[in-house]
């Protein structure tokens, strides 16, 4: 196999990359909007406030699982700029052994502790079982998410990106499709269908939803139930695929060979799970700030992430393969690509995200209507919208800064330089915030946070960047 993205116009392969990932994105919003929907309709508070209490632990092992998987994507592109198809080849081999291992023991620490972790999350009484029994079943399937997961960023890795993003669509599709039938049954589903169908439609829709008829309901516990199938139908395709694509080896390696990958997949796997960590817990501050100005202030700052992601769809498209694609140049020592590449990264965050930015400050207050009709939610919308998007290109500038610094082999630096964001900007700004009580303190303090974050991550990357040698390499591949 080739190093695919060390050949071609570099801006002409990253945009077309960016397009084909964008329905990845999208899928991957797609799993928590369908399951969120559908257990909306099981009816009560309480199904749906149970899928609040899975989401951090959900997020936590996903971000545990993703650093993981950075890790092995990293080594894994390095490698194929350098040719070394075989070290490619033991590195997903190794990989997928140790993410074996990871897995079977989130599972069971999981399992074993459901009742003190969501204890301790506040989940009680009828809602505590809920949660237990949506949580069981994902612990269940911790190895085919973890294996979705790691499979989708080696073809992203190995510059197969189309092949990626289709089998995300599929595994959202066919959690779409099993989530009404696993949560309701199969004849609830039946009936439903006949009501919404034309009636010329029924000698179609009978006979194929009777083939479902045996599935009983199983409420909150069936959207696991559909996640996991979902993900296992990924998994197993996926894993083929690699194994096809000579990536992957059914076969024990020698023990030290096994250590030696191993210990170089931690090199960059355990620094990128630790900065993975970090976006949860900067959110968790986020809230305990917005918190103290009360339950307005928590919904407006909540309704308008919703909003903000949608400007970050784009960007986090095109930011998915450009790790692989600077390692895979800093592997193949094409040193000249990978400072192009930069470059060009840094002007699409700059010029998009700021592009969003003008937009909700313009006419931000005609869109957020859209998202809530409270009046008092709205103005605190406004607000952020007003304040908070002008930082958005140096969030997305930080990030893409940091796969420069770690596909160029600095992981640890990415890591610090993430926790000085945090600890060292971001916790500091909130506190001030909470000693002067200054409501709009709150948006200031995140903008000031991105600003300077972002500046701090582009400059040192920068540097690394300015210290590559100024010509490619002998042995570059052409």
């Amino acid at each position: 196999m080739k190093a695919e993205y060390t050949q071609g116009n570099i801006a002409q392969k990253l945009l077309m990359t960016a397009v084909a990932m964008l329905a990845s994105t999208l899928a991957m919003s797609g799993y928590n909007m369908a399951d969120t929907f559908f257990v909306g309709q099981i009816g009560g508070e309480e199904p749906l406030a149970a899928m609040g209490y899975t989401f951090p632990v959900v997020m936590l092992i996903c971000c545990i699982f993703h650093g993981f998987g950075g890790g092995c994507m990293t080594t894994m592109a390095q490698a194929l700029g350098r040719g070394d198809m075989d070290e490619a080849s033991r590195i997903v081999t190794t990989g997928m052994q140790i993410l074996l291992i990871i897995s079977i023991a989130l599972a069971t620490i999981g399992i074993l502790s459901a009742d003190f972790i969501f204890g301790l999350m506040g989940a009680k009484g009828n809602t505590l079982v809920l949660v237990k029994s949506y949580m069981n079943v994902w612990f269940m399937g911790c190895l085919t998410c973890s294996l979705a997961l790691e499979c989708n960023k080696i073809l992203i890795a190995a510059g197969k990106p189309r092949i990626s993003s289709f089998m995300n669509m599929l595994g959202m599709i066919i959690n779409v499709m099993l989530d009404p039938l696993m949560i309701f049954g199969g004849e609830t589903c039946l009936k439903h269908t006949l009501a919404h169908t034309p009636e010329a439609l029924h000698c179609i829709v009978r006979p194929v939803m009777s083939l479902f008829l045996f599935l009983e309901p199983n409420g909150i516990r069936g959207a696991a139930i559909a996640t996991v199938i979902s993900q296992c139908v990924s998994a197993v395709s996926l894993v083929f695929i690699l194994y096809h694509l000579r990536l992957l080896r059914f076969q024990k390696l020698p023990w030290d060979t096994f250590f030696k990958m191993g210990r170089l997949i931690m090199t960059y796997g355990i620094p990128a799970m630790l900065s993975m960590l970090l976006f949860p817990i900067g959110n968790s501050i986020t809230t305990w700030a917005t918190s103290h100005f009360g339950d307005v202030a928590v919904a407006g700052v909540a309704a308008a992430n919703r909003l903000e992601n949608i400007a970050f769809v784009l960007p986090m498209s095109f930011g998915i393969p450009l790790m692989p694609f600077i390692a895979q140049n800093y592997g193949a020592k094409l040193y000249s690509r990978v400072r192009f590449c930069f470059k060009f990264a840094v002007s699409f965050a700059f010029i998009t995200l700021n592009t969003a930015a003008l937009i909700l400050f313009f006419w931000g207050k005609h869109i957020i209507v859209y998202f809530t009709p409270e009046p008092a939610v709205q103005e605190v919308m406004v607000h952020y919208m007003r304040i908070v998007p002008f930082g958005f290109a140096l969030i997305e500038i930080m990030r893409f800064s940091g796969f420069a610094l770690v596909g160029c082999g600095y992981p640890i630096r990415d890591t610090i330089l993430k926790c000085i964001r945090v600890c060292g900007i971001m916790i500091p700004m909130y506190f001030l915030t909470q000693y002067f009580h200054w409501y709009e303190g709150i948006f200031y303090s995140r903008l000031t946070t991105d600003l300077l974050g972002g500046a701090i991550c582009f400059a040192v990357a920068c540097a690394m960047i300015h210290k590559l040698p100024k010509q490619d390499g002998v042995d570059a591949v052409r």
